[in-house]
């Protein structure tokens, strides 16, 4: 099994980073468990604060965390 599959807060990061760079709400977190639910809106964080710098399209592909 690949290291990705593995790691659930790398995971859970990827996941809120894409909803907060589609401009989605936090509120929407479907984790429970605090270190992946904390992961998670810290990727949520990081990607509403590149959709607010224009990183939208190829301008921020660079910038999404890798799946």
């Amino acid at each position: 099994m690949r290291k990705q599959k593995r790691d659930r807060t790398s995971r859970a990061f990827t996941k809120g980073y894409q909803f907060g760079m589609h401009g989605k709400s936090k509120e929407l977190c479907p984790h429970h468990d605090v270190d992946i639910r904390q992961s998670w809106l810290s990727g949520w964080r990081t990607g509403r604060e590149d959709n607010w710098d224009g990183y939208i399209g190829t301008a921020g592909v660079g910038r999404a965390p890798m799946i």
